[in-house]
């Protein structure tokens, strides 16, 4: 009968070991790690951009003159068409194609261009992510003064700026672009050479597809 009873409770003793509060309390804290971590890992993977995805867009704000365009025009609202390409966690590509026209008493400027830019992000903070941009593009500029219009020639040019994007979902992305844009200078036989410079504030709305 002692055998037994003996036997009975070395079973009792080894069952309150496995089954003890600190056991039971250690195995609930590594499981709540586990769920934690998983949590977190689920955030990061909704927070990372996708990349090989293209957007199409436009971008509405104010244009403003500078330099010699400054004497032809009058900076105005002006809406332009974007296009990038998402090439990697950190860059994209993007395009950029305007045309405005400006005037301010008897003289006038048109303004196209067609720009291609690289969007550098350094780091992104939830949905939010800031970037620089840079790069060139081809324009034609184009002044008139008292009726007298300069001929329409192709210069190339350079580009950059800042902006920040919010990507509300999977489809939309709300943003803002400051640009600045420098045709390089265009010579002209009966009117003067062409050479100025501009600024775009822009709002955008992308959808990637």
């Amino acid at each position: 009968m002692l055998k037994y009873i003996s036997k009975l409770m070395v079973l009792v003793a080894m069952s309150f070991y496995v089954y003890s509060p600190n056991s039971s309390a250690a195995s609930l804290k590594e499981k709540a790690k586990e769920e934690a971590k998983e949590v977190a890992a689920s955030v990061v993977r909704s927070a990372e951009r996708e990349i090989h995805k293209h957007a199409i867009g436009i971008g509405l704000g104010q244009t403003f003159l500078v330099g010699q365009f400054e004497k032809y025009g009058d900076n105005k609202i002006t809406a332009d068409l974007l296009y990038t390409y998402t090439a990697s966690y950190s860059f994209d590509l993007l395009i950029n194609i305007h045309s405005s026209h400006h005037q301010y008493a008897e003289k006038e400027v048109w303004l196209r261009g067609y720009t291609m830019s690289i969007k550098a992000r350094s780091y992104e903070f939830d949905a939010f992510s800031p970037f620089l941009l840079g790069g060139l593009g081809f324009y034609s500029p184009q002044i008139s003064s008292n009726g007298k219009e300069s001929k329409v020639k192709n210069t190339f040019g350079f580009n950059f700026g800042a902006g920040a994007d919010l990507r509300l979902n999977h489809k939309m992305i709300i943003g803002l672009i400051l640009q600045f844009h420098k045709p390089f200078e265009v010579k002209q036989e009966e009117t003067a050479d062409i050479r100025g410079s501009y600024a775009k504030l822009l709002l955008t709305a992308m959808y990637l597809f």
